[in-house]
């Protein structure tokens, strides 16, 4: 697969930078719903100089790759997602920031994708929600510093309206009933998964949309159809499963990326990291209470499989694939969760933080990128799995 259906996941929005008063005029709005921040302790001092140190060079590298176009290459061309991505990191980065002119630049060639019908896509690709979603989460954090910016304002309002009717409902003839209902496809008819969806509900609530809104509720009804629990799930396929991690899609049989497994002497959809912790962590953006069955399922999921060191549950020959997309959600996932320390099911306490830094730092190459040898969903592209890389970085730090 390409990065045209990988698994992309995009950052939660941070604090400003623009000071006190920029801060309390975006909050009394609305605009602005502050992601946790990791508290001062929860990474030694050293560790996260080290870890800055290891970022500068990954910025330097991405900023002498920026094309002439204002974007980063994506399958040969300058692409929106994978630059939505990466000027996204750029935003967060304290050395940076949103008026940095690679940063304007790269905005500039985002918005050049702007339609009319408020999606924000290249045309003809068939990722229409998977673009949109990408790029709406960037302009979403760079009106977050700039208080409302007129530039981006009205791309980001059009942009969400044009997700919420990307939405499979009722309209789309899908009433709750249906295994699409709820969900979010790469683009216009295309099937929904978790990847799209989770990009989709990260997009909406990285751009300040209400948590009252039914975008979210629906949504719900779709990522508890891919979580491997039968308490709480109604699809054949998940039958008699307490697993608790999630599958890529409930639709018709149910799809994982990661095959079945055998249980009980009979083969089931087995479940996997990146998609558990996108799962997680869009049940925490939409609103379910920590106290829910499915967020406990995810927890005990996830003390279960913690690990670094492989997109864990995946099958032997694929446990390198999508890793630092793994990062990438499981960074996101545990920073909205907000507990610094998990104990994992052997009782051994993990920093997530500190081994999160740790394992990345060992991994960056020379020339301060990241690419991964198992390249299937793209992640053989260094600008996309450094910009995965910053991200996950930026959210352990607090950045």
């Amino acid at each position: 697969m390409s990065i045209r259906n990988s698994q992309g996941v995009h950052p939660p929005r941070r604090a400003i930078r623009n000071g006190v008063f920029a801060l309390a005029v975006a909050l009394s709005a609305g605009l602005i719903v502050p992601a946790p921040a990791a508290p001062p302790s929860a990474v030694p001092p050293s560790l996260s100089g080290a870890m800055q140190g290891a970022m500068d060079k990954a910025f330097a590298f991405l900023a002498a790759s920026q094309q002439r176009d204002g974007g980063w290459l994506g399958s040969g061309r300058s692409d929106p997602a994978v630059t939505a991505l990466v000027v996204t990191a750029f935003i967060h980065s304290p050395a940076h920031g949103v008026d940095d002119p690679v940063v304007k630049r790269g905005l500039d060639f985002i918005l050049r994708f702007a339609h009319p019908d408020g999606g924000i896509y290249t045309e003809g690709e068939g990722l229409r929600n998977y673009h949109t979603s990408v790029c709406l989460s960037a302009l979403a954090a760079a009106d977050e510093r700039l208080a409302g910016d007129p530039r981006y304002r009205e791309p980001i309002r059009k942009a969400q309206e044009y997700l919420k009717k990307m939405q499979w409902d009722e309209d789309k003839d899908h009433d709750r009933s249906s295994s699409w209902y709820g969900g979010a496809g790469y683009g216009t008819n295309k099937r929904p998964d978790l990847s799209n969806t989770q990009m989709m509900i990260e997009a909406l609530h990285d751009s300040g949309l209400p948590k009252d809104d039914p975008a979210y509720k629906k949504a719900i009804e779709f990522i508890s159809r891919c979580q491997m629990l039968s308490e709480t799930n109604d699809q054949p396929f998940a039958r008699g499963s307490v697993d608790g991690g999630f599958i890529y899609s409930p639709v018709k049989d149910g799809e994982s990326k990661a095959g079945t497994e055998i249980i009980e002497g009979k083969p089931r959809l087995r479940s996997y990291g990146t998609m558990t912790y996108a799962g997680f962590k869009s049940f925490l953006y939409a609103g379910v209470s920590r106290d829910d069955s499915r967020v406990k399922a995810c927890i005990e999921w996830i003390k279960r499989h913690y690990t670094l060191d492989s997109n864990p549950n995946m099958p032997d020959r694929q446990v390198n694939e999508g890793l630092f997309y793994y990062y990438h959600v499981f960074a996101k996932a545990l920073a909205v969760w907000g507990d610094d320390i998990i104990t994992d099911s052997r009782g051994e306490k993990h920093n997530w933080r500190v081994d999160l830094c740790l394992k990345l730092k060992g991994l960056q190459h020379e020339d301060g990128s990241w690419t991964n040898k198992a390249d299937r969903w793209m992640e053989d592209n260094p600008y996309l799995v450094t910009a995965y890389s910053l991200r996950a970085l930026q959210t352990a730090l607090g950045q």
